[in-house]
């Protein structure tokens, strides 16, 4: 399916696409949405041919979150569009209160369409913590919500944390799209992953255009110790000690980024010590002299490690560097970065507001995703299948 391109850069469906709206029953459908992205809720409903539903949300004085639905809601399906950004808990707070909201006043269903899922890359057990992602899918499954709508999730497993259906909606084929319409002589490129964990992504992207894949390996920065790891206990006190039987005091030196003080642990006999990892200096597997680069992620936010890829791409030979991701968040001062990195330009979609990011470095580039959202909300409410927009993607995208 061709896209056409507008003035502005983003991506306009056909206009056969938007015929299917037409097929949409909107008598008991509502769309209603929080603070966090209010223009993407008002491009799917316009592409819907819908009216956006009448829900306010706003914070007290005290900054509880107070939430106002001014339509009816009983017997209808409510689509939430509420996708994580910068303030991650007040988007969070806001979609659990609107769910509960809905259910509470007798909807009928009630899907979460969150393009971005905050917290989505605490996904695994670190240090003495827990795994986030699981805890905000509990308490999404408990506010009332029947059914998430997401897009590109940092970790595919995720879905598994929800007791409800969790439909994962891709972008590559939009950027895919981008690459092929909007960066000249792409012939010429080679895909770039920046670090070994995102090679699968790229490897995708590198076979369905037919070019090259190029690796980064190596440390970007300074490990983290296994002090700041946190996984080293107090020694036991004797008394409990005599009950584990034949013991050894052991004294660890820190790692050379911690502090040079020793610790003292209790390491039972004939239990082998982790050799510490040692990560050799960043290097590239794959040629990218006189070739254009193609970084490709999920997530762009903190840029350093994107910036480092850069600059060794340059010295490698790269002639031009290009950033694709979904989801671009963008903190702090990544646009600066950014606009000094010697990377010609970044393209993110829309699934997370970044209109300020763009006024600060004009590198950055948009891909509107409004129609993919649009059209699986069309198939859930029709109870169509989804199978269409997940056409040729394997288990490795």
């Amino acid at each position: 399916m061709l896209l056409q391109r507008n003035k502005l850069g983003s991506v306009r469906p056909p206009k056969r696409c938007r015929s299917d709206m037409d097929n949409i029953s909107t008598s008991d459908i509502v769309i209603i949405n929080g603070n966090s992205h209010p223009d993407l809720a008002n491009m799917v409903a316009e592409r819907m041919g819908l009216k956006n539903g009448g829900c306010s949300v706003f914070h007290k004085s005290n900054r509880e979150t107070i939430v106002e639905i001014s339509d009816s809601v009983r017997g209808k399906d409510i689509y939430i569009i509420q996708t994580g950004t910068k303030d991650a808990n007040n988007n969070i707070m806001e979609l659990l209160i609107m769910a509960y909201a809905c259910k509470t006043s007798s909807a009928r269903s009630i899907v979460g369409v969150i393009p971005y899922l905050p917290y989505s890359k605490q996904c695994k057990m670190r240090k003495r913590g827990c795994i986030v992602s699981k805890l905000l899918a509990k308490m999404m499954c408990t506010s009332g919500l029947t059914h998430i709508i997401t897009m590109d999730l940092h970790q595919k497993e995720i879905q598994g944390f929800f007791d409800i259906p969790v439909d994962n909606l891709r972008a590559s084929p939009f950027l895919l799209q981008y690459i092929q319409e909007s960066i000249p002589d792409y012939r010429n490129s080679v895909i770039v992953a920046r670090n070994p964990g995102v090679a699968k992504k790229a490897n995708s992207y590198a076979e369905r255009l037919r070019l090259g894949l190029a690796v980064i390996h190596g440390e970007q920065k300074e490990a983290e110790s296994d002090e700041v790891d946190g996984r080293y206990s107090p020694p036991p006190t004797s008394a409990y000690s005599n009950l584990l039987g034949n013991s050894v005091e052991m004294c660890l030196p820190a790692m050379p980024s911690s502090s040079n003080r020793q610790r003292t642990t209790s390491v039972s006999v004939g239990v082998p010590e982790h050799i510490c990892k040692v990560k050799p200096p960043l290097t590239i597997v794959g040629d990218v002299n006189g070739r254009i680069a193609i970084m490709v992620d999920d997530l762009i936010d903190d840029v350093q490690a994107f910036v480092a890829a850069a600059e060794m791409l340059k010295e490698n030979g790269a002639c031009k560097i290009y950033v694709l991701a979904t989801h671009g968040l963008l903190s702090s001062d990544a646009p600066r970065l950014l606009d000094e990195s010697p990377i010609d330009e970044i393209v993110v979609t829309n699934t997370i507001p970044h209109e300020i990011q763009k006024l600060q470095c004009h590198k950055i580039k948009t891909i509107d995703i409004s129609i993919l959202i649009a059209e699986a909300i069309r198939r859930i409410h029709n109870k169509e299948s989804m199978s269409y927009l997940f056409r040729n993607v394997t288990l490795e995208d």
